[in-house]
């Protein structure tokens, strides 16, 4: 396998439909192209403390839409919370909570690129994951004449088979790299994390950031230091202390625990994949051992007999599910459970490595492998081809768009 081959495992998931071909085409060309809207897990009761709000953000990510509306409102970002978090390029409709603002002041807010649409009270605050699913409508640009006939015949499956539920490139970072991060971090071999941060120079980095990279791997760290992009300044202020003489261990601990964390995650994500990608030709049979999710409640189970559970598997009732691994993460038995296990070993670790490691405490969970693919549309105008898809909560729409194109859409 090709270096960037061997990259990109586990970070590109697998496609069921393999075998069909894709309609092309270049999608989030506009943030326009690219829309989603939240389906709330429940409604707001008209009482307490927190204001819900819903609003509609344009061409900025979450974090930034809420830092515009805490200027607006003056009043700290940390006031706000969301159930999950939306991308730039996009026309997005979300809702969010912030604490002790009345619903009369927040609806007079204007922020750029973000409208607030409706305002009520809530007596508790809005947490991550409070989201039942998201509903898209996605332009796709330049496509061939008989893209209708094509995504139609990939949707068919994905309605029928289930929807892969992996996780998009986006987890792992514009270098694709944040795995690694997670991976040395969970091995706690930090000399490793400061080469997989600082290091690794790449013909497609950016000119700047890949001689800083050259001038880290040959040792000159002054250099490397005097070179470094200002704008990377998580990476800048690691490198400024182990010019300084810090350990790495040392250096790396005074990264943000946010980011740490973000780092672990991708790591789980990257093992999720590895395991999804050798489920996928047969992501909607249940094995003997299959921890198996129920969708409508998220409750999970011990599969005894597939036979007996595959119908409700065949109705896309249940799926089976893989770990993002943890140190009380429940893995499955039998043969999947060999394989769920053999994966740990070849990575050289235990469930209990997960435990706290410089602020990043991986619980772990299950994970379905497939998930449910409603409301489905599809057109063509011209040389357009418009997508509407829900999926729930968690799920990414870049794995349907690769399914439909078979191109990296990320």
């Amino acid at each position: 396998m090709s270096e960037s081959g061997e990259r990109d495992r586990g970070v590109f998931p697998g496609l069921l439909t393999a075998d069909l071909p894709g309609t092309g085409g270049t999608v989030r060309a506009r943030p326009e192209d690219f829309y989603v809207e939240e389906i709330p897990l429940y409604a707001p009761s008209g009482e307490g403390q927190y204001t819900f709000l819903g609003i509609e953000k344009r061409g900025i990510d979450t974090p930034r839409a809420i830092r515009a509306l805490a200027r607006a409102l003056r009043v700290p970002p940390a006031r706000f919370s969301s159930a999950g978090l939306k991308d730039a390029q996009a026309v997005a409709r979300q809702v969010l909570s912030v604490e002790g603002l009345s619903p009369e002041r927040v609806l007079r807010a204007q922020a750029p690129d973000v409208r607030v649409l409706w305002a009520e009270r809530h007596p508790h605050r809005l947490k991550i994951g409070h989201l039942r699913g998201n509903r898209f409508a996605i332009r796709i640009r330049g496509v061939a004449p008989n893209a209708l006939a094509q995504a139609q015949a990939v949707l068919e499956v994905l309605e029928g088979r289930g929807a892969p539920n992996g996780f998009g490139p986006q987890r792992f970072g514009l270098r694709r790299s944040n795995h690694l991060l997670g991976r040395a971090m969970v091995r706690r071999d930090w000399p490793a994390f400061c080469d997989a941060l600082l290091g690794d120079p790449r013909a497609d980095d950016p000119e700047e950031a890949r001689e800083a990279r050259e001038a880290y791997a040959r040792g000159d760290l002054r250099r490397a230091l005097d070179l470094w992009p200002r704008y990377l300044r998580e990476e800048h202020e690691v490198l400024e202390a182990l010019a300084g003489g810090a350990t790495c261990e040392a250096a790396v601990g005074a990264m943000p625990r946010g980011l740490r964390r973000l780092f672990g995650a991708a790591y789980q994500a990257y093992l999720f994949n590895l395991l999804l990608d050798e489920r996928l030709p047969a992501i909607d049979r249940l094995e003997r051992g299959d921890l198996a999710i129920l969708h409508a409640k998220g409750a999970f189970f011990l599969v005894e007999d597939p036979s007996a559970e595959q119908p409700r598997a065949d109705r896309l009732e249940i799926s089976p599910s893989g770990p993002l691994y943890g140190f009380k993460v429940r893995l499955a038995r039998e043969e999947v459970g060999d394989r769920e296990h053999g994966l740990l070993r070849s990575e050289g670790l235990r469930l209990d490595d997960f435990r706290k490691t410089r602020g990043a405490h991986m619980v772990g969970e299950r994970r379905p492998f497939r998930v449910p693919l409603e409301e489905v549309g599809a057109e063509q105008e011209g040389s357009d081809l418009l997508l509407r898809f829900t999926l729930p909560s968690g799920a990414y729409a870049t794995n349907v768009l690769r399914e439909v194109t078979k191109t990296d859409v990320a």
